[in-house]
């Protein structure tokens, strides 16, 4: 196993952390990011520190506000700088929302796409010359099966975010390939307990609206779409096999990744989507003379 430098985003709590700490166990340099590291993360700076000398594993939070410009440009700077190259490049920062469409105003949206879209923008554009200049390394979109499988209502937010999320980790494989940076998509699926996914989500900001939803023809949704998805989870459903999938992806050779790969014990048909989506899309590139894309150079 190759030793590999590895940022994840989002990396406080909830996939991103115990991906960050079974990376480290798998004997890799992790950085887990986020933000407000010296103020209400303080407590998750901690642990990381204390989880690394626990184990005798490297694992060093970095600030990486995903948000901002300037942390991501630092925090890829600093890591630049402690360990002169990075190799991994994990997606996983990311937000809930949770109620009537309608209720959320506009500029709830925009926030959202922010965080769980044109945050992995920002990193991309700070971390990838990096990754182009080695040719070599691996960006891993944590996507979700929301983009494509079975969906719920009072959920969309979340959903169109994540679904232009994998659109443009789709479109990025096929431009990076050339580089020799790989691309892998890892597909959750609705995981209701084991994170704090669900309970930390977004809420309307526009009261009024989502009480007219509250009290009218489909007040019932909200819980039978969270009863309904939590009987879906087979009881023995553990968030862990998300982190331990993405370390099976990250240990793989370079050049033999997976393109996706699903985590879905709800079963709720986005693999079956996908399959036939990555499919018409191999087809794509063939007919237009660009069936080299669809698998990454290797020097």
């Amino acid at each position: 196993m190759t030793k590999q430098i590895i940022v994840v985003t989002g990396a406080s709590s909830g996939f991103g952390a115990l991906t960050a700490r079974q990376l480290a166990l798998a004997g890799h340099i992790v950085f887990a990011g986020m933000r407000a590291t010296t103020g209400r993360n303080a407590p998750q700076v901690e642990a990381v520190a204390a989880y690394a000398g626990e184990h005798g594993v490297d694992l060093r939070a970095v600030e990486l506000d995903v948000q901002s410009d300037a942390s991501i440009e630092a925090g890829i700077a600093q890591i630049i700088t402690d360990c002169g190259r990075l190799d991994v490049v994990i997606h996983n920062a990311g937000h809930m929302s949770f109620g009537p469409a309608e209720a959320f105003t506009p500029e709830q949206f925009a926030d959202l796409y922010d965080i769980n879209v044109l945050s992995t923008q920002r990193v991309n554009r700070a971390a990838l010359p990096h990754l182009r200049k080695q040719g070599m390394g691996l960006v891993l979109w944590v996507s979700s099966s929301s983009a494509r499988g079975g969906t719920p209502p009072y959920l969309s937010p979340y959903f169109a975010s994540k679904a232009a999320m994998d659109s443009l980790a789709v479109s990025y494989a096929g431009e990076l390939a050339r580089w020799g940076v790989e691309t892998s998509i890892i597909v959750p699926g609705a995981f209701t307990s084991g994170t704090n996914h669900f309970t930390h989500s977004g809420k309307p900001a526009d009261e009024e609206r989502a009480a007219e939803y509250a009290n009218g023809p489909g007040a019932d949704i909200p819980n039978t779409a969270m009863k309904g998805l939590a009987g879906l989870e087979p009881a023995d459903a553990d968030v862990a096999d998300v982190a331990r999938a993405i370390v099976t992806v990250v240990d793989t050779a370079h050049g033999k990744r997976p393109f996706r790969v699903h985590i879905d014990p709800s079963q709720d048909g986005a693999e079956i989507v996908n399959a036939m989506s990555d499919r018409v899309r191999a087809e794509m590139f063939r007919r237009i003379g660009l069936e080299d894309l669809l698998t990454v150079r290797v020097n």
